[in-house]
């Protein structure tokens, strides 16, 4: 699956301060220690479980920053499926460079291909519906836009980036403002004409409320499969329709069957498991 990279100018920030916070306020004293400053090493990034990658940028990120001459060559690309055992990338420099880099560029890698595999996992169980799975604004302070970039890796597409570039009403909004259709109203007297509006509804009167005032998408919260189906059937393709709520790989088909448009996972950020990643080095020369 290709998809386009994130630029460089947004992920060697976050390598950089990954590596800060490793190296702390000495440096590798192992590495100090134990390697000769002029030792040169290969190793090789391996998958040792399959998955799917994501995040290799930040391997060539991490090394680079560390010894400038290192030379990285990617064996994968982004969005691949690779096997156990499959290599990622083959790295070439300066010994203690490499050894200092290795945890940083492994918890970033690891961390994006674990969402990229859960994320695929979602989008193959929806296979042959209409449903796209879509992620939230559940992600990992500070790295929001790795993880959702993994989501587009695995096959998934982006929900709002930030609470900036969409008004999305949720229960708390409707509480304040006191109904559905009062919330709404306020919505679209605020809104510029590029800002798209989704409210939440929690019950099928709440949905005719927000039909009646036409928002962009209108997200099903908890809705068991008979209701979804329903406001499939009342809604008849005028707004788009996201379900949301505790949805998981065993119901996420059931659900796409009812005809909505698309499935928001929390989960793919929030709870995907790291895929195992390793380094195995060849001897210093």
């Amino acid at each position: 699956m290709s998809v386009a990279p994130l630029p460089d100018l947004l992920i060697a920030p976050l390598v950089r301060a990954a590596l800060a916070e490793d190296l702390g306020r000495a440096g590798d004293v192992t590495a100090q220690a134990c390697i000769a400053a002029d030792a040169r090493i290969s190793a090789v990034f391996a998958a040792r479980k399959p998955g799917v990658v994501s995040g290799l940028a930040c391997v060539r990120l991490a090394i680079g920053e560390l010894d400038p001459t290192a030379e990285v060559r990617l064996l994968a690309n982004d969005g691949e499926a690779v096997a156990a055992g499959g290599q990622l990338a083959w790295v070439e420099g300066n010994a203690r460079a490499l050894l200092s880099a290795e945890r940083t560029a492994l918890n970033l890698v690891g961390r994006l291909s674990g969402i990229a595999t859960l994320t695929r996992a979602y989008v193959e169980a929806v296979a042959g519906t209409e449903a796209r799975i879509a992620d939230t604004r559940k992600t990992t302070p500070g790295l929001r836009a790795l993880e959702k970039y993994a989501v587009r890796c695995g096959g998934g597409v982006n929900h709002r980036f930030g609470l900036d570039d969409a008004i999305l009403i949720k229960d708390n909004h409707v509480a304040a403002c006191g109904s559905v259709g009062e919330a709404m109203r306020r919505a679209k007297a605020a809104a510029g004409h590029l800002m798209k509006i989704e409210v939440e509804v929690d019950s099928l009167s709440q949905l005719d409320e927000a039909l009646a005032e036409m928002p962009d998408v209108i997200m099903l919260d908890n809705f068991g499969l008979e209701d979804l189906r329903k406001a499939v059937l009342k809604t008849a393709g005028r707004v788009v329709l996201e379900a949301s709520g505790g949805i998981t790989l065993e119901t996420v088909r059931a659900v796409a069957e009812t005809g909505v448009d698309v499935i928001s996972v929390g989960a793919l950020t929030h709870s995907a498991s790291v895929l195992d990643i390793g380094l195995d080095a060849a001897r210093a020369a």
